[in-house]
This record gives structure tokens, sequence and C-alpha cells, in this order.
């Protein structure tokens, strides 16, 4: 666990904070400040073309956590006015509130885009009494396709949670974690060993994965070795680390992912999420943040170029929610310089983008609820 969210949770704690950081008693120090943040080392990015008529086989869904149209503009001036996520031809407008919020988490934003239901604030993979629904991972499983998950964060987190588990709250972790063993996916990447073992309820959630067939990775030069079969890799004992620490690991572990899911002739479905953008919303972090959304991009860049190739992918691109009410005020997009204020450290109500790459992408267009994103991605998979 890096320093900086060891003594964010320690604020947490004393706060009282519950689920998500959204209820954080007091604004951080950052603020309604102006935060400058320059690239130094921007990225080239190519034209990808995105394919077109073919029927959709297999459909990636990529989530920025808490990524609004300021979080990708932002992004698009440091890196010099270029990202990859506009090869996409297709754009469109997604409402992100819950069945009992005007603002959501990720827990019901991303039940309604993994299962296509409203619920309730802090729910994870359940209706609005609590019942368990079924998720695109369940569904595609159901009709014979593979599936796949690719988080960055600890995989307890709402939204990777949201398409394995099934719970009223997302703050119950260890039983989401213990629901992974239910769980249907034939790949499975992202943080959280610690609580997997050494359990309050003495239970071994690795050895029970293996006796579902899983081979278990424990670290992401484990997971490399392992070439074909069931794999639920957790990496990290919490989040995985900084971009500049993990490197391209975000894009690696989708490729990795989409290859493996790939071997299945009937398709698959997958969902890959750029986790932390989320995290340093919350901490008002403006550096860090850009950070996070320039790795998403350059996964978005990876995973496009495979799906031009493969010419039956549709990738779909979306949030569940805003995080930290990010402005953009002014900058320099010559000199990759950005100049900006956050006005929360909680999330915001505003519409998120939804964005459509290869086969099926015209539908994609207008808007719409979140939960007709699911509908949407089912109908196409014929689900």
């Amino acid at each position: 666990m890096n320093t900086l969210f060891s003594k964010f949770l320690l604020c947490c704690a004393v706060a009282g904070t519950i689920g998500g950081y959204s209820h954080i008693n007091a604004q951080n120090s950052r603020t309604d400040k102006l935060q400058t943040y320059v690239l130094d080392n921007p990225y080239p990015v190519e034209k990808i073309v995105s394919p077109s008529g073919k029927k959709v086989k297999n459909v990636i869904l990529m989530i920025g956590d808490g990524m609004s149209l300021m979080h990708i503009y932002s992004a698009w001036t440091a890196n010099r006015g270029k990202l990859y996520i506009e090869n996409a031809p297709v754009t469109g407008l997604s409402k992100t509130y819950c069945a009992n919020k005007l603002i959501t988490d990720s827990g019901a934003g991303g039940t309604a885009l993994s299962s296509g239901v409203k619920t309730m604030y802090h729910s994870v993979g359940v209706d609005v009494e609590g019942n368990p629904i079924p998720s695109l991972i369940s569904l595609a499983k159901d009709k014979g396709l593979s599936a796949g998950v690719a988080v960055t964060c600890r995989l307890w987190d709402a939204t990777p949670a949201d398409f394995c588990c099934h719970n009223i709250d997302r703050e119950n972790e260890y039983e989401i974690v213990a629901d992974y063993v239910n769980c249907r996916a034939d790949y499975v990447v992202g943080g959280g060993g610690l609580k997997f073992v050494n359990r309050p309820d003495g239970r071994n959630i690795y050895k029970e994965l293996e006796q579902k067939g899983y081979q278990i990775a424990k670290s992401w030069e484990e997971c490399l070795k392992l070439k074909d079969g069931k794999i639920f890799a957790v990496t990290d004992s919490f989040d995985t680390p900084k971009p500049k620490d993990r490197g391209d690991r975000l894009a690696q572990s989708s490729l990795k992912g989409m290859n493996l899911l790939n071997k299945n002739d009937k398709g698959f479905f997958m969902m890959i999420e750029g986790s932390q953008l989320d995290d340093y919303g919350h901490f008002n972090d403006l550096e860090m943040l850009m950070q996070e959304t320039l790795d998403f991009d350059r996964t978005i860049g990876e995973v496009f170029k495979w799906a031009a190739e493969d010419g039956e992918t549709l990738i779909v691109i979306t949030a569940d929610h805003e995080t930290g009410g990010l402005t953009l005020l002014g900058g320099d997009k010559e000199k990759g310089e950005i100049q900006c204020k956050f006005s929360t450290t909680s999330h915001s109500g505003v519409m998120v983008p939804v964005y459509a790459f290869g086969p099926g992408a015209e539908n994609f267009t207008g808007i719409y609820e979140n939960t007709a994103i699911f509908d949407k991605i089912k109908k196409l998979l014929n689900l």
C-alpha cells in the first residue's frame, strides 16, 4: 500500500468515512485550489480505423472509474492535443443516478453497467431488494462465451465486484472476496490479496478457487507464466502500484486476457477498468489523476489496435460516475500544461461520456441511462 493511500485511509477512519470515499466530512486542503500539471514526455498517438459492418463476436467494456469529459480533455491537452480514445468514431452520454440517490457510487453505477439495473447506493450485483442479478459475465457464460476482468484496484472494490459478486453493501469486503469462488469468469486479474487469506472466517479463498479449476497467480510475474486455462491472478496485497511503478501492466493484463479468451470460437465478454482515476479524484491530486488517465488512454490504444486487427470486436468505453468535480481553467496545449481545480473530494452528478469502436459502435450514439449500455451489449452479443 502506498504511503499516500495509507495516510488517506487513516484520515477516512478518523472522519468516519464509509464506502467509496463519498462521505468525507471535510474537504481536503487541495479542494478549490488551482493546480498545475505538465506532461514532460508526451506519447505519440496513431490513427486506428474502426472496423464496421461485421458481426459482433466479442465485446470489451472499458470503465474509467470517476472519469468525465473534463478528465479526458485535460489529458488531451497535457498530451499536446492527442489521445487514443479519439479514434472511437461514436460518442454518447450516460446518465448515472442510482435508485435512491442522484449522485451514485461505483457499487450502484457499476451494477447498472454490469447487470442493467438501477440499484441502491453501495449495492453490488443486486437489485433494490437485495436479490442477486446476473451480470454480463454470467450471461456470457450461459451462452458458451468466455469472460474476463482486468483491473488495477483491489478485487473487493466495487467495480470488479459488480461483475463477479453480489452483496447489498460494498463495505462487506470479506463476503465479497469469498463470493469470487462463485464467479464464472475465465480470467480475473487485480489486487487485494490481503483478504484472500488470514481471514476472520478461516477460509483460504485461493484454495477454494483452485478447487474450482483456477490456476492461481500471486504476482504479475506469476501471471505472465500462465499461458492457458482459467486464471485468477491477485497480483498485489492491495491496489496495484502507481503507473510509473507498474508500467503498462493494465495494457499487458488486458491483452493477455483478450488473447486467452479469444481462443473460444463463440466469442467473449471482458471488462477492463482504469480503477485508480477515482482514487486520485477523491484525493484531489491532479498529477496522479492525469498519470492514471493517460495510462488508461494508452491501454485503450493497445485494445483498439488488437480490435482493429480482429475485426469482430466491439469496444465500449465509459465511466460509472465523475469524481472530484474537476474543472480545466487554463493551460497551454503546445507545452502540455493544464491548470485545474477540484470542487469536491466526492462524486459529482454530471453525465459521463460513452465511446464506441468497432462493429456495432453505431448503437451507442445519443443520451441514455447507464443501464442502456448493458442492454445494448446484451443484444449485440445475443445473450
